[in-house]
């Protein structure tokens, strides 16, 4: 089941809820108000490939042997 956020147009409360094709009755968990704004998500995913596994160079922001080679 997919998780929404959502923010209260009542009471301005951000929250979270699990919600199935059959449940339309999503209510703010703060006030009760069902006029809700539903809120773009990011979506992450942690992964264990060779970029995830790659180390850091110097400066620390990329994988680049010396400073001043990240992208080569």
């Amino acid at each position: 089941m997919p998780i929404f956020e959502y923010r209260c147009r009542e009471c301005g409360e951000k929250f979270e809820a699990i919600v199935n094709s059959a449940n339309s009755g999503t209510v703010c968990k703060h006030c009760g108000s069902k006029k809700l704004d539903q809120l773009l998500s990011v979506f992450a995913v942690a992964g264990s490939g060779a970029s995830a596994a790659a180390e850091p160079g110097p400066c620390g922001a990329c994988g680049a042997a010396r400073r001043g080679m990240c992208g080569e």
